[in-house]
């Protein structure tokens, strides 16, 4: 028999027994699951601290937006802190004026509205009781006492959600003072602040987060100017729409129309709606249905030319990148998920790209590695790319 029958066969390591498609998706496996774990607690931490969260990034689309104000005040030799207090000033005045004329509105069109609505609530009465259902006076009065008797045995619940609508008050006013606060400081000192979250990083990392984050903050400053073009295109169609066809509140309704914009695609059908409703009570089903053919062919421009051609040039996103991210922001966080997800993604794209391809070692707005930090007094994303001159710097 020969002798290598006997043959002891050499060790092998336990990991050659296994495929290597295995592997690699172990390997994929236990990476992207580490990543969403990581994401999952991250989302729950700044959902813990959403009352500073929410403000410091309001503030920072607010201050990408009003940043070139800021820079041509100071291109008039005005200095940095008064032209940032004009240019917080001028947009806190801008709108307080535009909700103090939209509230005269509402409280002048609410009160024809009213009598409108009023009469709409007859007409349905009367519909119940000749109408296919023939309910009779008296069902119809049963069926009105059922609902006061169930407000009055949820009488609790209503004065809880009301104290803790006057405690999300006083959450909303501290927010605002934060927001306004946060944006005098981003417009001030928003490059001395970045340059002093990139000097964290290690020595090495230092220019690819600082120009990283200034070309994320240029993306975020691109979407808002785009974003506000797009919101004004819906608010003017919808709201022409309106005002041709005699839908009452037709400012209000603009104004709404507008804010509403600002959740790319979804916001605008929402808010829509509610101007079908509003043609709805006051001028009848034939006038809603031309409200709804108006907002049907607003949201038809805004889908095929406004959002794939303006906004997707603006931030690089495909428009089914941006509903999803629209979709998933909601269910993740609400509201300021939906108004934040998209900006928040287009910053991700950005910087994602920017360290992916090494775009640091030729950037020049970063300049040589030794060069000194920018001054205080400049706007995030604005770095010319030069050194500060002495006087400069001390300003």
């Amino acid at each position: 028999m020969p002798l290598g029958a006997f043959s002891v066969p050499l060790e092998r390591a336990p990991g050659e027994d296994v495929p290597y498609a295995l592997r690699v998706s172990a390997a994929w496996a236990w990476r992207v699951g580490l990543i969403l774990v990581v994401s999952a607690a991250l989302v729950w931490l700044l959902g813990q601290i959403s009352l500073l969260v929410i403000p410091l990034m309001i503030a920072g689309l607010l201050s990408s937006l009003l940043a070139p104000a800021v820079t041509f005040l100071r291109r008039r030799r005005i200095p940095s802190g008064i032209a940032v207090a004009m240019t917080v000033l001028g947009f806190l005045t801008a709108v307080a004026a535009t909700l103090s004329l939209v509230g005269q509105q509402l409280a002048v069109g609410f009160a024809s509205l009213w009598d409108e609505a009023l009469a709409g609530i007859d007409q349905v009465q009367d519909w119940l009781s000749l109408g296919p259902l023939h309910l009779t006076t008296s069902q119809i009065d049963g069926f009105i006492d059922e609902v006061a008797a169930a407000v009055d045995n949820n009488s609790g619940v209503i004065v809880s959600g009301a104290l803790s609508f006057g405690s999300g008050a006083g959450y909303f006013m501290a927010g605002l003072l934060l927001t306004v606060f946060a944006l005098i400081f981003f417009l001030h000192d928003g490059d001395l602040i970045w340059r002093f979250i990139a000097g964290l990083a290690p020595r090495r990392a230092r220019a690819a987060v600082l120009g990283a984050g200034r070309q994320g903050w240029t993306s975020m400053a691109n979407y808002v100017r785009v974003q506000i073009l797009v919101a004004f295109i819906d608010a003017v169609g919808i709201g022409l729409g309106a005002a041709i066809i005699g839908v009452p509140l037709v400012l209000p309704l603009t104004v709404l129309v507008f804010l509403g914009s600002f959740i790319p695609i979804l916001g605008a059908l929402f808010t829509g709606m509610v101007a079908v409703l509003l043609a709805l009570v006051a001028n009848g089903w034939v006038n809603a249905l031309v409200m709804l053919a108006i907002v049907f062919v607003v949201q038809q421009v805004e889908g095929h030319i406004l959002q794939p051609f303006i906004m997707g040039r603006a931030v690089s996103l495909h428009p089914l990148a941006v509903v999803l991210a629209v979709a998933g922001g909601t269910l993740v966080a609400g509201i300021p998920g939906a108004l934040f997800s998209v900006p928040v993604l287009a910053t991700l794209n950005t910087v994602v790209r920017y360290i992916s391809g090494r775009a640091w070692e030729a950037d020049p707005a970063l300049g040589p590695p030794d060069r000194q930090p920018a001054p205080a007094s400049q706007p995030p994303g604005e770095s010319t790319g030069t050194a500060p001159s002495p006087k400069e710097a001390s300003s």
